[in-house]
């Protein structure tokens, strides 16, 4: 016997399921398509994501009106990632992009800013005045920044499926430091 306003494939399921079933079933409104569908989601001051001791970063902190450029948050002991600054640096004469180490207390606000953990050390993150990007989508954009041939090369790869750039990025990021190792320093060392 199902509960008013419910229907009976929504009775004898879990709380979050029946929240799913009842907007699937039309008993809860819908969200504008535009919402559900955002790949990049607008930065969120997240004040409860991890720690109390870390404050979230405010856009007056990293982001003056003389200094817009986006941020690029890195794993500060991983060689690969050294690596990949060093990379980036190379091929943007233009220094169009900062750089922070995620263990940073820089790092650490931008993190939770982006709406991550302020630990969560695990994904490259760029962080632009209005938006923040992770995994494959914030390789791709800094691609976007670089000298030719990478934006190129960032809009070919921007027809495979995010979760298959995903799954691809995450299966280099979770062997990481087996494959590429850990720097004897806590900071790449070009900063």
């Amino acid at each position: 016997m199902a509960i008013a306003g419910q229907c009976s494939s929504c009775y004898y399921t879990s709380p979050t399921l029946q929240f799913q079933l009842h907007r699937r079933h039309g008993h809860l409104p819908q969200q504008p398509q535009a919402t559900r569908r955002a790949r990049w989601p607008r930065l969120q001051v997240a004040a409860a994501a991890g720690g109390g001791s870390i404050k979230a970063a405010t856009d007056a902190e990293f982001f003056q009106p003389s200094d817009t450029r986006p941020i690029m948050l890195f794993d500060g002991v991983c060689n690969l990632c050294n690596g990949g600054v060093r990379f980036v640096r190379e091929h943007d004469p233009n220094r169009s992009i900062r750089y922070v180490p995620l263990q940073s207390e820089s790092g650490r606000k931008l993190l939770q800013r982006s709406g991550r953990s302020p630990d969560d050390i695990s994904s490259v993150v760029l962080v632009e005045k209005d938006r923040s990007f992770i995994k494959s989508e914030a390789v791709l954009r800094i691609m976007e920044y670089l000298n030719l041939p990478f934006p190129q090369l960032a809009i070919f790869l921007n027809f495979f499926p995010l979760f298959l750039r995903d799954f691809m990025y995450d299966n280099v990021a979770n062997n990481r430091y087996a494959m590429f190792g850990r720097s004897e320093t806590e900071a790449c060392e070009i900063l």
